[in-house]
């Protein structure tokens, strides 16, 4: 499939996602929203790729919206909004919900929708010299409203209402300091570090319980702990009876290096 706003690769077992429009510092509109969703579908259904990484181009991660598109957001009715802001909430609920783990390395500056990219990721890793991260939405009368409900898992209720209430700008170290980096690397190495990580991911682990796993966190937030704890036992159970579980035990048994 050809996209106009990003690039889609296979490199070894990973499906690398790269927004190019470095002109723009990857600004989002509506097109970059439904490509991107169009390329985490097809990442998804791609039997060759274990492993989703999200990288950009140029000096920015994502600087949020692209100015032409707020132009033309405001002459929206309701309707119209609704229906904008659907697809971006789809989006975001698609790459944390697939069933494969979204490695994301952040460059440069991930403002506001583009902040939210990186949010939904599963393990992020960040330019220790360049990134930084903010929610600025309040800063032109707007809301940082879909990301809200991954960012209050992902960092707790105190800090989300701190970055999204001041909606400044945090440095990488911040960020990795509250929870919402996974690692710090240095700049020159953040593709040879996200592609060592999303191939230690693929080569270690098994596919089907990865998948698991996410269901298994998406899920259980908001549970009382006995419906958790019954979802997870049931989940437990069936995990056994999975042929890549009864593969991973045999090889555990016998002592047999196991390549997945």
């Amino acid at each position: 499939m050809e996209y106009t706003r990003l690039k889609y690769e296979i490199r070894g077992r990973s499906a690398i996602i790269t927004l190019s429009r470095p002109e723009k510092h990857n600004a989002l509109d509506d097109l970059m929203v439904a490509e991107l969703g169009q390329a985490f579908t097809h990442a998804s259904r791609d039997g060759t790729a274990k492993v989703v990484i999200l990288r950009a181009e140029g000096e920015s991660f994502c600087a949020g919206a692209d100015l032409a598109y707020l132009k033309k957001l405001s002459e929206y009715d309701f309707n119209q909004n609704q229906r904008d802001s659907q697809q971006l909430m789809k989006l975001f609920l698609q790459i944390y919900t697939l069933r494969k783990p979204v490695v994301g390395l952040v460059q440069g500056p991930a403002l506001a929708g583009g902040c939210g990219l990186a949010t939904v990721c599963d393990i992020v890793l960040a330019a220790r010299e360049t990134a930084t991260f903010g929610y600025t939405e309040v800063h032109i009368g707007f809301v940082p409203a879909i990301v809200m409900a991954f960012l209050l898992r992902r960092v707790g209720e105190g800090r989300a209402r701190e970055l999204t209430l001041r909606g400044h700008t945090i440095s990488a170290e911040e960020a990795y300091q509250m929870g919402l980096v996974n690692r710090l690397v240095p700049a020159m190495q953040l593709d040879e570090e996200g592609e060592r990580l999303a191939q230690e991911l693929a080569d270690r682990n098994s596919g089907s319980s990865m998948g698991l796993v996410k269901e298994l966190l998406g899920r259980i937030h908001g549970l009382s702990t006995a419906d958790a704890l019954d979802y997870a036992s049931n989940l437990n159970a069936l995990t056994r009876m999975t042929e890549e579980c009864k593969k991973g035990i045999a090889a555990f048994l016998n002592k047999e290096p196991l390549r997945w």
